[in-house]
């Protein structure tokens, strides 16, 4: 059985909160809208949507190098968007907060970067057996490149790290560690500041996937330590296309350029270039400018709540689901770490995860069916897949309600 862990009732106006959300009142085939599927994207605010409008009705133009009035408004506004981001991340220094187009983007950065300059042959990388494809790919990638060594930190079958195991895998080799905060399939919360601190032992940089982290809980990169962090704005209750990199100055400096080209530079000519400084040196062509701008709105607006107490919050929808769900005959959760997250993963007996998740639709239940770009964690459970229903703070217990009413006569529909 999940054991989870219980919390004073949270204190936040549900209601007020889910009229910020425009979509939340739509009907889905015939039926209001329940989405439960916040770990593959997050629903937009209306501030943050009104702040993307006023970019392009009021602020449009390109950024940095432009004298006159639009282009000098829209940088400060970027600019300051980067200074909202580091205060919530309590970065040191702004220019340490690089935007990309998302985590995906970020990772890549810094396994090519970081690589390129760090990895040789034989040197060996430490991920888990619970991350997302995004955080094996290019490591996988780059291992192949070097010849490298790709080390992988196993799992018990609760969704736990064998932290002993983990121990085992550092050594001189070991050349940089890349973990998940939070499992998108399992939503384990993983003990990232002791992973941390026994890396760092050893002298080996880390760098923490943040992706379905930031949404739930407070981060403090300093706090933590990490050499690397990232994650993207659009789980964040911000914009699709943006995302942040946050790297120790001491690693930004050190590292190469990714991508090259207009706003990197300080100088060019056709015998050499100097690259310009932290943060442009990581920022290549026009930015997304509105989605940089929409993600500090949406940063605001969830600081505005208190994300102490949307973790309250969400975590009393994580009990209230997770008690549901194990009173259902033939469910069982895939993921029962004692230190969760508002996701849960499940499967039925003799039933296919995307049958159960069409006939949720039709009743206007947003659930995630498949692996969740987490094969090797499906493979460790031998299943092919789940059913991923992912809660945000705008859920209710009353949707958890009509979820479980609708699983119920999904099953019997099928058996």
């Amino acid at each position: 059985m999940t054991e989870v862990k219980t919390i004073q009732k949270a204190n936040i106006d549900i209601q007020k909160i889910r009229t910020d959300f425009p979509i939340l009142s739509r009907k889905v085939n015939g039926k209001p809208l329940v989405y439960f599927d916040n770990g593959a994207t997050a629903q937009k605010p209306q501030q943050v949507i009104d702040a993307i409008d006023n970019y392009y009705k009021d602020k449009n133009a390109n950024i940095h190098r432009g004298v006159h009035t639009l282009s000098q408004e829209i940088t400060v506004c970027y600019e300051n968007a980067r200074s909202t981001i580091q205060k919530h991340l309590n970065a040191k220094h702004s220019h340490e907060i690089i935007f990309t187009s998302g985590t995906t983007a970020s990772i890549n950065l810094v396994a090519s970067s970081f690589g390129k300059k760090f990895i040789s042959k034989g040197d060996e990388i430490i991920i888990s057996a619970m991350e997302h494809h995004s955080n094996i790919l290019p490591w996988q990638v780059l291992c192949e490149e070097k010849g490298a060594l790709l080390k992988v930190i196993p799992i018990n079958d609760s969704g736990e790290l064998l932290m002993d195991e983990y121990k085992k895998l550092l050594s001189d080799k070991t050349k940089i560690v890349a973990i998940t905060h939070i499992s998108n399939t399992l939503g384990t919360i993983n003990p990232i500041k002791e992973i941390i601190e026994l890396a760092h032992a050893k002298n080996i940089p880390v760098m923490i996937d943040g992706a379905q982290a930031v949404p739930h809980t407070s981060v403090d990169v300093q706090a933590l330590d990490c050499d690397f962090y990232v994650f993207s704005g659009h789980k964040l209750f911000g914009p699709t296309g943006v995302g942040i990199l946050y790297g120790k100055e001491k690693w930004l400096n050190e590292i190469p350029p990714y991508q090259v080209g207009g706003g990197t530079i300080k100088t060019v000519t056709f015998e050499k270039t100097e690259y310009a400084d932290l943060p442009l040196k990581f920022e290549a062509g026009t930015p997304h400018i509105e989605g940089g701008v929409g993600l500090a709105v949406a940063i605001d607006y969830v600081n505005e709540i208190g994300l102490s107490k949307i973790a309250a919050y969400e975590h009393e929808l994580l009990i209230h689901a997770t008690d549901a769900l194990q009173k259902i005959e033939g469910v069982k959760i895939i993921g029962t770490a004692k230190n969760k997250a508002s996701v849960i993963s499940f499967v039925v007996d003799g039933l296919h995860p995307f049958d159960i998740g069409t006939i949720l639709d039709q009743l206007g239940i947003a659930v995630r069916t498949g692996h969740h770009c987490t094969q090797p964690l499906m493979k460790r459970f031998g299943i092919q897949g789940t059913i991923r229903a992912s809660f945000a703070f705008y859920n209710t217990i009353e949707e958890i309600e009509e979820f479980i009413i609708g699983l119920n006569r999904a099953i019997k529909m099928l058996k």
